[in-house]
């Protein structure tokens, strides 16, 4: 796998997990999802993110 497709596919993952992350902020907003489901999202966001940046960098 050639490093660009590798940059587009990390982001793309990248954009698809803010808009998840975005959509449940406005979600809890307007109290469509609980504080604890929202809790749930941020979290693995964080989680996802901290990983995703760990294999950009080791595969720099």
């Amino acid at each position: 796998m050639s490093k660009e497709t590798l940059d587009r596919l990390l982001n793309k993952w990248i954009s698809r997990k803010l808009l998840v992350f975005f959509v449940a902020c406005v979600g809890l907003f307007f109290s469509n999802i609980t504080s604890s489901d929202w809790v749930i999202v941020a979290t693995a966001y964080i989680g996802i993110q901290g990983f995703t940046d760990i294999v950009a960098k080791i595969k720099t």
